[in-house]
């Protein structure tokens, strides 16, 4: 049996950090959430790096960055690590 392959056509959003865990892509705080969808879940991505203490938009952050408007993102070594990836695959 043949599984489909999507073809995307994107820039790359560049990440050069190493050792980024599940609880930095998502903070655990997130995942206990009532919902499943999607822009929950984007709107929380990288939640402490995106914005300052107070809320406000890190603008240095490179998702915040309206030049990487792209769909892949490039990460370091042992990206997406730590047991929240658990809970995220709801197991």
């Amino acid at each position: 049996m043949k599984a489909k392959f999507n073809i995307i056509t994107s820039t790359c959003v560049p990440l050069p950090l190493e050792n980024v865990d599940t609880d930095q892509i998502i903070p655990a705080r997130f995942l206990k959430a009532t919902t499943r969808e999607e822009k929950f879940f984007g709107d929380n991505l990288f939640r402490d790096w995106r914005y300052h203490p107070d809320g406000s938009l890190n603008k240095d952050f490179v998702l915040n960055n309206p030049t990487y408007g792209g769909q892949i993102l490039v990460a370091g070594k042992n990206f997406g690590s730590g047991s929240s990836v658990n809970m995220l695959h709801g197991q």
